[in-house]
């Protein structure tokens, strides 16, 4: 496993070191295209997690391990988006912020024009929130309406973690199965960003569905069984009725040593993927457009230089809506 850090040493995004994309001047930009062309795009989203654990809990696992990559690689990361389309399960619960599907899928879209129009044609975008269903869908919309060359990757973190979320009967190293907001869950917070948790406060529930066990993955989709958690509707109740607290299971198991290997795997795997990438295709280079896209060669070639090197920006060929 690389050499990591846990806990990191807080946060970055209002840090002048140059690991986030709006804290960097055009000049300091243009200078990290040269060298290093990926982007890392956290989404996340604002809901309740509980009493011990904070409303950004989603939001922080990705931007922490973010900038933790960023550090190792030389990569840039984009200030993240808080906010998400949540599954039906979700609706209601209070202090939780959904957004309509079709608008987080629009923002998707014009979050990936634009950073393609500012030169990060190679963009990971990461989420460890429930929004696996909406994400990868704008991303085949938005290949679907530009036709233009792009390297473009989605990462649900919780599905990459290997063994390291589960519980010991599979191998991992927890008491109970992943859930939302519960032990692994909130082991992970404390390897991350212990300075947000609460633990003297937090509550434990007692997990239950209309099915029994075995058909639907409630947990990160980490157990592969048949139905993924946001496949279904009415396999179990919605979770301002069944859990109030804003957790499923129990977080007061939660310590932040269980999570380390989970963590580390996935950041060991975004290391491997930006690099395979970058020894792929340089700085400036993307996959040939003939392989890609059937628009004529003097639009591809014009839309790939930029306005500033008298080509045309990417809004010519569609304003993503």
């Amino acid at each position: 496993m690389g050499n990591w850090k846990l806990p990191p040493d807080g946060g970055h995004m209002e840090k002048p070191d140059k690991i986030y994309y709006q804290t960097m001047t055009k000049l300091e930009i243009e200078e990290r295209l040269k060298v290093n062309d990926i982007l890392l795009i956290p989404f996340g989203s604002t809901e309740n997690h509980g009493d011990a654990q904070p409303m950004g809990e989603d939001t922080f696992i990705v931007t922490r391990t973010c900038e933790m990559i960023a550090q190792k690689t030389g990569c840039t990361v984009a200030e993240p988006m808080w906010y998400a389309s949540h599954p039906f399960s979700h609706l209601g619960q209070r202090y939780t912020v959904p957004i309509p599907d079709d608008v987080n899928s629009a923002v998707v879209r014009s979050i990936i024009s634009g950073f393609w129009n500012a030169g990060f044609r190679k963009q990971i975008l990461m989420s460890s929130h429930g929004q696996e269903y909406i994400i990868p869908s704008a991303m085949q919309e938005w290949a679907k309406r530009f036709q233009i060359p792009a390297m473009i990757f989605f990462l649900d973190v919780m599905k990459i973690t290997g063994d390291g979320m589960k519980d010991k009967a599979h191998g991992g190293p927890f008491e109970t199965a992943f859930r939302h907001g519960d032990e692994a869950e909130n082991s992970v917070c404390l390897s991350l960003f212990p300075e947000f948790v609460q633990m003297e406060h937090a509550v434990d529930t007692k997990t239950w569905g209309f099915m029994p066990e075995g058909h639907i993955d409630k947990g990160g989709d980490i157990y592969g069984l048949p139905i993924p958690g946001q496949s279904h509707v009415g396999g179990g109740g919605v979770e301002f009725a069944l859990y109030p607290e804003g957790v499923l299971g129990k977080p007061s198991l939660a310590k932040a040593e269980k999570a380390t290997g989970a963590i580390e795997t996935y950041m060991d795997y975004v290391v491997k993927l930006h690099d395979d990438i970058l020894e792929r295709f340089p700085p400036g280079k993307l996959p040939e457009a003939k392989y890609m896209t059937q628009r004529d060669k003097e639009e591809i070639d014009a839309l790939l230089r930029g306005v500033d090197n008298g080509g045309k920006h990417i809004y010519t060929v569609c304003y993503p809506s």
